[in-house]
């Protein structure tokens, strides 16, 4: 019952700067913020928790890989509030951390034992960095939709005063970028260091295992947009496009394998 808690703190904080959006008074974007923190305190302390009841990385189950995805990102959106000070972008993001909490409500939450070969240090080291690129990624994806919006406005010249809040297109842009030249070192980090424990627990770096294959193709995806922003010109629209295209690649690999395609990575059941 203790993940309703940080669930309805998330939920608020997204509810409140809906509602700034449309009364455009400041107290809801600073009541947002302090939501969003209060949430993620309490998100934090249930992890480390449930951690210590565990005695191992509770990424686990379905369930506890959608929580810490949630947490994940919402700690990303924290720190874009207090470094960049850019309103709307948490729309999107709390949005997000709200839905994919609220899903997970639904899943069995039992904490699951794990095949001792898994019980392993390389889990969290693994685990962290490949959801801290994922993460990042996510922070990527809705500031790519806010960008189509922002575009869409400015194109059809809809000015609205939701357009003067929310930032520029060239803000925007900066900021997918720096989400990229983050998070995939991030990820690439997170791909290596499962080639080392599935060394260590399977004897192999790489089984071509369905989450190894498609985890290599969403890198190759994000390889390409790094090099096709840095020489090619794939800034703006194009490179929101392909920020959205990757993310729904990584919701494949992070979900869609597990739950359909069977292999190793398969989630733990209770």
């Amino acid at each position: 019952m203790l993940y309703f808690i940080p669930t309805i703190f998330y939920i608020l904080s997204f509810c409140m700067l809906a509602i700034y959006f449309l009364n455009f008074k400041e107290w809801n974007i600073e009541y947002s913020k302090k939501f969003l923190i209060l949430g993620f305190t309490f998100h934090l302390f249930i992890f480390l928790s449930r951690w210590f009841e565990s005695e191992f990385f509770p990424v686990t189950t379905l369930f506890e890989s959608l929580s810490f995805f949630a947490m994940i990102i919402t700690g990303f959106q924290i720190i874009i509030d207090l470094r960049y000070k850019v309103k709307g972008i948490s729309l999107f993001t709390t949005f997000l951390s709200s839905l994919i909490m609220f899903i997970s409500l639904f899943l069995p939450r039992s904490v699951a034992a794990i095949p001792p070969i898994l019980d392993s240090l390389w889990l969290p080291i693994h685990v962290f960095f490949a959801f801290l690129g994922n993460g990042i990624f996510a922070i990527s994806f809705c500031v790519s939709v806010l960008y189509l919006i922002q575009y869409s406005k400015a194109k059809g010249k809809k000015l609205t005063k939701s357009f003067f809040e929310f930032p520029s297109l060239e803000t925007l842009d900066g900021l997918n970028y720096k989400c990229l030249t983050i998070g995939f070192p991030t990820l690439t980090l997170g791909i290596i260091t499962g080639s080392i424990w599935a060394s260590v627990a399977w004897g192999a770096y790489w089984s071509w295992d369905p989450k190894e294959t498609w985890s290599l193709i969403t890198w190759f995806f994000y390889a390409a947009l790094l090099h096709g922003r840095l020489n090619s010109g794939w800034q703006g629209r194009k490179g929101a496009i392909f920020s959205i295209i990757g993310f729904l690649a990584i919701l494949f690999t992070f979900l869609g394998v597990n739950l359909f395609l069977p292999g190793l990575h398969s989630y733990v059941s209770r």
